[in-house]
């Protein structure tokens, strides 16, 4: 069973003895540490395994197994925020443990992971407490031997001084520490990780370490964007295709980034997902005059499946939420039957099948075709004549096209008799459009500026009308079949009723609202679009 911990840590180098552990500052003058707690020596071995092109490392991810010290075992890292980490543990086996494989499987696709590199370390471990005695970070200083698995081998050795932060910990005491140990002749390291290092010290002549935060010096990323940046100045001004291929990249990583995330059931994670899918999926139809929908709606028609069965997970959240608050504001008096016993029922066993069935999907051959054909896409886009323009005329036209595509539906909605099915449908239908009009002004944003921005800030809180208005025609589909399990069961109906009747007095003030926001009475974003 795996277990997840947080690791917020800092490291250090240099030349001075330092670096050895001989000569470390008093760290009792730091504020709020009473001790400096001797633990001993450990002694470690850890074997990282990577695929043979290091895929993990330039996606900033290490998996390690490990023997020695208080937490031998399979070692899955993956990045957080600079300096911050979720530690991912199994227990010891000698083969990698699935669920470790499956959290790296959107990076690794089909291919082997192999042992790359081994790491051996005399890791010197020191405890700084507080006055009663609670760990506040420890430090150790490692003593790292490095030897390449593959590409014919190669050694490297060195010092390093590693500060972790406890548990719960303030992270100013990082900083505190820090200045502690500057003032000792040690820098911070040039590195992002162990195995940063030992790629790079022991890659073989003409080669280059994966180039990115777990692959090279720390630091890199800032050195490809001013690269990435005087390549943009030589090749001209950027281009409406530059733009929208930025946009697309940017969907493509979030995807593969949020996918292990997503697996582990993290807050809002799977949301995020499938937003990432509807925004590339509509940044193709937005901007079908900059790349080519022959190319792209077949890879639109896979988006759109993925969306579907992420959907599963948030469509059941949603509901959920959605009725436990409307329970909340219900008087004692209204609530008759264990009803919040059959909602806990009801969400566990959706949720039972939605978990499966996401792990499933995400582990599903077609999952991964779709994030291959994405790469190949990105590789050698399909661009269109259009693409080589500049981009203000270009992207504020296919903005203008969707806004304008938002206005009819909103009218048809507008249109409908309230409270109708054809009303419902119909504000359904203005928000997917609005949500399409948010996308392409979001990718809009970098070539048109405040224009964009104003249209992104309407358009949100234009189809977050409309999305409650979905919520509560979704939340009474819901609570009309919980009546009827409930009837079934032989218990009270009566509250699902009231909870209903609640939700369609919510939805009719939605649709009140609706005049006031449609765009029709708002001509100002589509001008200022055509004037920048």
């Amino acid at each position: 069973m795996a277990e997840t911990k947080r690791e917020i840590e800092r490291k250090y180098e240099g030349s001075s003895a330092a670096a050895e552990g001989t000569n470390l500052p008093d760290l009792t003058k730091v504020a709020g540490v009473s001790a400096v707690v001797d633990e001993g020596v450990a002694e470690l071995d850890a074997t990282y395994y990577d695929t043979a092109d290091l895929r993990l490392a330039a996606a900033s991810r290490t998996l390690r197994r490990r023997t020695g010290g208080d937490d031998a075992g399979w070692h899955l890292k993956l990045p957080v925020a600079t300096g911050v980490r979720d530690e991912i543990r199994a227990p010891l086996s000698d083969t990698v443990p699935r669920t470790l494989a499956g959290l790296v499987r959107a990076v690794v696709r089909e291919a082997e992971l192999v042992p790359v590199v081994r790491l051996i370390s005399s890791r010197d471990v020191r405890h700084l407490v507080d006055a009663d005695g609670a760990l506040l970070a420890e430090l150790s200083v490692d003593a790292v031997r490095a030897e390449r698995l593959t590409d014919g081998g190669g050694t490297s050795e060195w010092t390093e001084i590693e500060v972790e932060l406890a548990d719960g910990g303030d992270p100013a005491l990082l900083d505190k520490v820090e200045k502690k140990l500057l003032k000792a002749g040690l820098r911070p390291s040039a590195w992002a990780s162990k195995l940063a290092r030992a790629l790079a010290d022991t890659a073989p002549e003409g080669t280059e370490a994966a180039a990115d935060e777990s692959g090279t010096k720390s630091g890199s990323k800032a050195k490809a964007k001013a690269e990435a940046k005087d390549k943009a100045k030589d090749d001209g001004p950027p281009t409406a295709g530059d733009h929208v291929l930025a946009y697309l990249r940017t969907q493509r990583d979030a995807l593969v980034e949020l996918d292990p995330a997503a697996r582990r059931d993290l807050p809002d994670s799977v949301h995020q997902m499938r937003v990432a899918t509807r925004r590339m999926r509509s940044a193709f139809r937005s901007y079908r005059k900059v790349i080519d929908r022959a190319v792209t709606d077949p890879i639109g028609d896979e988006l759109k499946w993925l969306a579907a069965e992420l959907g599963v997970d948030r469509d059941r959240e949603v509901l959920t939420e959605r009725i436990q608050q409307g329970l909340t504001e219900l008087p004692r008096t209204l609530i008759s039957g264990p009803v919040r016993g059959r909602l806990r029922t009801w969400s566990a066993a959706r949720r039972s099948g939605s978990r499966r069935h996401l792990v499933a999907v995400l582990d599903s051959k077609r999952y991964l075709a779709l994030l291959d054909t994405l790469d190949a896409l990105l590789d050698a886009p399909p661009l269109r004549p259009a693409a080589a323009k500049p981009p203000a005329a270009v992207i504020a036209k296919a903005v203008l096209r969707d806004y304008k595509r938002l206005s009819a539906h909103v009218q048809e909605a507008l249109d409908a008799p309230p409270a109708t099915e054809a009303r419902d449908l119909a504000m359904h239908e203005a928000r997917k459009k609005a949500k399409r009009t948010r996308y392409a002004a979001e990718a809009a944003t970098p070539a048109l500026g405040k224009p964009a921005k104003r249209l992104v800030r309407y358009m949100k809180d234009l189809q977050n009308l409309l999305g409650e208005h979905q919520d509560s025609v979704m939340v009474r589909g819901a609570l009309r079949d919980l009546a009827a399990q409930a009837h079934a069961a032989g218990e009270s109906s009566f509250t699902y009723g009231v909870l209903y009747g609640r939700e369609e007095h919510k939805a009719a003030a939605y649709e009140d609202q609706l005049p006031a926001k449609s765009p029709g009475q708002h001509p100002s974003y589509a001008a200022d679009l055509r004037a920048g």
